[in-house]
């Protein structure tokens, strides 16, 4: 899951901080953010398991894997942040808009614990409102452009964005076989979380 799900599936503001921070830390870093932020880490990664196991997600990466084959994860990943801002049975789209400053306001009021590449990123996700504006096709090829530039093997040119709005239907059908079961999934995560407090 990307960041719009990841913040999304969260219990406490602290789980904010911890899900954000997952990709910027090493393991052995994880020990030392308050227990609250140490539960948005244990939480990121149950996500990205069950992400990674679930038969809905197979089914979209094969949209991908013919173009950037491992990456397609990657893809998928960004695909899902757009189902995700459209789906309107979750949030109106001013709870979405909400959210969305209410997760940026949570960070900003963590900084402490953010490291300095997080924090740069931080900002041009606030100023461009990244989470919010996952709903729009330009967004996603944005996003998805991030990702091209970020793998080491993927050539620029690869038509991933092209891939993702010829196969929206299959992709969306995906996103509905998944998401209800991955939220069901973090909700029994973070109640055995709160049992450990």
């Amino acid at each position: 899951m990307n960041y719009l799900a990841h913040s999304f599936l969260t219990f406490k503001d602290g789980q904010i901080v911890g899900q954000f921070l997952e990709d910027f830390i090493r393991n052995k870093e994880r020990f030392s953010f308050p227990k609250d932020i140490q539960d948005g880490i244990t939480l990121h990664r149950a996500i990205d398991t069950f992400t990674d196991a679930h038969p809905a997600i197979h089914e979209a990466k094969k949209v991908f894997a013919p173009l950037v084959r491992l990456y397609a994860g990657a893809f998928v990943d960004v695909s899902m942040d757009y189902f995700v801002a459209n789906d309107l049975r979750l949030n109106s789209l001013a709870q979405w808009k909400a959210h969305s400053l209410h997760v940026y306001k949570v960070l900003n009021d963590h900084e402490r614990f953010l490291p300095e590449n997080f924090k740069t990123m931080l900002r041009r996700m606030e100023a461009d409102d990244w989470l919010y504006n996952y709903r729009e096709d330009q967004n996603i090829k944005f996003s998805m452009r991030n990702v091209l530039n970020k793998a080491k093997y993927l050539d620029q040119s690869i038509p991933v964005f092209e891939a993702f709005l010829e196969n929206k239907d299959i992709l969306q059908k995906c996103y509905n076989d998944f998401f209800p079961d991955l939220m069901e999934h973090a909700k029994g995560i973070n109640a055995l979380l709160q049992l450990e407090n």
